[in-house]
């Protein structure tokens, strides 16, 4: 790969992926000449963290500073308060978000995985008689195996359909906790969805945006789990709407993260509290915490950031916490049903 071009000054800077930690990465760096830079990882890769900065240290011969806060994704990458002497960041495990890239130059190494038999899923896939319309959706790790296995899939009598989501995923079949549009593209020539990867948290979320049957399979094991429960989830951000309709005073959260500041948002839904007779105040924060919010008097939040904050830690707060769909049912101006996923666009 060649190195990435100079960044013209006003504008922000591309963002180049890398699929593996190595040589290539360690050239584009060594072209783009930082004067130091900032390393960030995910939880699951904090061990390896410190390796690799000392790798960067060695083949860059630059400084190398470590993020330590907890990152979730591509939306918060450091910002320029953690790690104001560097001029560039590696954050390892996540793709970019096209339309919400960092305002400092930032490379993003994807950590691709080429484990996973698609014959053998496919194989799986049938013997559990899943239904024979398959949406494929990927964790960014997963992504190179969603080719091989639609065509897998097809020669055990099965059709897995890909879809491309809007501006803000990458890649086709790409999953975002907070962005499952490739699927929605593709909900109605599907009987189900299928995520390859591990873990709950993209099979919820995608069960929440699509309202379709959701099994996911982990391709290290070839493990198929058993479909999303929806409906009891749904029950249970209902009752949070529920617990939330005669709040009087609201907190509005908003993300100070580059991938998840919507204050255009919360500005409107602030209005739209205060034409119905209710308080509501502006909350600031970089990470949504629920110890920032004790001892505060409001009657209920409904978040601007992460739509995953409230609907997987929101049971962990003192007060109800809503995503803005779930604000506007509180407040009687969306039904309860069709339940709607707080889409990032």
């Amino acid at each position: 790969m060649d190195a990435p071009a100079a960044t013209p000054p006003g504008q922000v800077p591309a963002a180049p992926t890398f699929a593996t930690v190595g040589p290539e990465l360690f050239a584009a760096v060594r072209a783009a000449a930082p004067k130091r830079i900032v390393l960030q990882v995910p939880a699951g890769l904090v061990r390896d963290a410190h390796e690799l900065a000392a790798r960067l240290r060695t083949e860059v011969g630059t400084p190398v500073d470590v993020a330590a806060r907890a990152c979730f994704g591509a939306c918060d990458p450091p910002s320029r308060d953690e790690a104001p002497r560097a001029d560039l960041a590696v954050v390892l495990g996540h793709a970019p978000i096209p339309n919400a890239l960092p305002a400092r130059r930032t490379f993003f190494v994807e950590m691709r995985s080429d484990v996973g038999d698609p014959d053998a899923i496919a194989r799986v896939v049938r013997d559990a008689d899943l239904p024979r319309r398959l949406g494929l959706v990927a964790s960014v790790q997963h992504l190179d195996l969603v080719p091989t296995l639609a065509v897998a899939l097809e020669r055990v009598g099965y059709t897995g359909v890909v879809g491309r989501g809007d501006r803000r995923l990458a890649y086709p079949a790409q999953a975002l906790g907070c962005n499952y549009t490739g699927a929605e593209a593709t909900r109605d020539a599907v009987d189900a969805f299928l995520f390859v990867g591990s873990g709950r948290f993209h099979p919820i979320g995608l069960a929440l945006a699509v309202d379709r049957p959701v099994w996911s399979i982990d391709p290290f094991r070839g493990v198929l789990e058993a479909p999303i429960d929806r409906a009891s989830i749904v029950r249970r951000r209902q009752l949070a709407v529920a617990a939330a309709r005669d709040a009087r005073r609201w907190g509005v959260l908003v993300s100070t993260f580059v991938g998840q500041m919507r204050m255009p948002s919360a500005l409107a839904l602030q209005e739209r509290a205060r034409s119905r007779g209710r308080e509501a105040e502006i909350l600031l924060a970089d990470r949504i915490d629920g110890r920032d919010l004790e001892g505060r008097s409001f009657d209920a939040y409904v978040s601007t950031a992460c739509p995953r904050i409230a609907i997987d830690d929101g049971p962990n707060y003192a007060k109800p916490l809503l995503t803005p769909p779930e604000f506007l049912m509180a407040l009687g101006e969306l039904p309860l049903e069709p339940y709607r996923f707080d889409t990032f666009h």
